[in-house]
């Protein structure tokens, strides 16, 4: 029986969502100051896959996990995969904040998508949260001529992967358990990145593992609980709530990295703030309409 649409229960299960980017963003600035980003990967898919093994059992075992949509899932997850890697090589190029906020196109491609592929409709409210969020971003990261680096781009790429692959995860929940999903992004994002990782694969130190079982957790735990939240309202309502990542973000890096916060960053992340408050003040019936099937 599907859930019944409901905007709290969406923002309850983004909050875990965005704790556990947070978490993995800690533990992937940390495993790749040692691990090339291919071997994190693989160690975080394989880690993921046994952690959620219990789930699966307790979901119906394997027989519950086949999928009569095969391609479906082999196209997010090489999608999603280019993006994680983009991802994780430009936490090595640029600053946590400033990361996060180049990221947060990824709402502009996937509301553009969702609109275009999945019949949903950009209200005007949606419309003006989105831009606020992207001023926000704007605010935050201050482009200018010639300032691009090849962090900013790399990142702008998987922004661009993330959004195609929300859009997929959007559509594949009419047919597909959550636990589905991530089963197999599990198995077929080891089995693609496995001989890139094995290409220059370093032992991991004793003091890293705890980085990788975090990131492996993580992983698994962000995807989980987004596609829960797509379970209650739709891509273009859940995507400005993910924008909350970049002041706490900000935040993260000040704590942890002494990476500064300034009134740009502060003035960037009140917009982003606005926009999430006008967003999921704005609910209409058209969410229960277009989520009744939802499973």
């Amino acid at each position: 029986m599907a859930p019944a649409p409901s905007i709290p229960k969406a923002a309850l299960w983004m909050a875990l969502s965005i704790a556990s980017m947070l978490a993995m963003s800690v533990a992937g600035r940390e495993t790749t100051a040692e691990l090339n980003v291919f071997q994190v990967l693989e160690l975080r898919s394989v880690i993921g896959f046994f952690i959620l093994l219990p789930v699966v059992m307790m979901s119906g075992g394997f027989a519950a996990m086949r999928t009569e949509r095969p391609l479906a899932h082999l196209a997010r997850n090489v999608i999603h995969y280019t993006g994680q890697a983009a991802w994780l090589y430009a936490l090595t190029l640029i600053p946590l904040a400033v990361l996060i906020s180049i990221e947060f196109t990824t709402p502009m491609w996937t509301a553009i998508l969702a609109v275009s592929f999945l019949g949903e409709r950009l209200s005007r409210s949606k419309l003006a949260a989105i831009v606020l969020g992207l001023i926000g971003v704007v605010v935050i990261v201050r482009p200018s001529a010639g300032s691009m680096d090849p962090g900013h781009l790399v990142v702008l790429g998987a922004a661009v992967c993330f959004g195609i692959s929300m859009v997929l995860v959007k559509s594949m929940t009419k047919t597909e358990s959550v636990v589905r999903i991530i089963f197999w992004m599990l198995i077929i994002q080891s089995a693609v990145g496995l001989i890139p990782a094995l290409y220059d694969w370093h032992n991991p130190s004793l003091g890293l593992w705890p980085w990788i079982f975090l990131i492996a957790f993580t992983g698994m735990s962000s995807h989980f609980c987004l596609a829960r939240a797509l379970t209650h309202a739709d891509a273009t309502i859940i995507s400005p709530m993910d924008f909350l990542r970049v002041p706490l973000s900000a935040l993260v890096g000040w704590l942890l990295y002494h990476e500064q916060i300034d009134v740009f960053t502060a003035g960037g992340a009140a917009l982003i703030l606005a926009g999430n408050l006008l967003n999921l003040q704005r609910k209409t019936p058209r969410v229960a309409e277009a989520e009744a099937a939802t499973p």
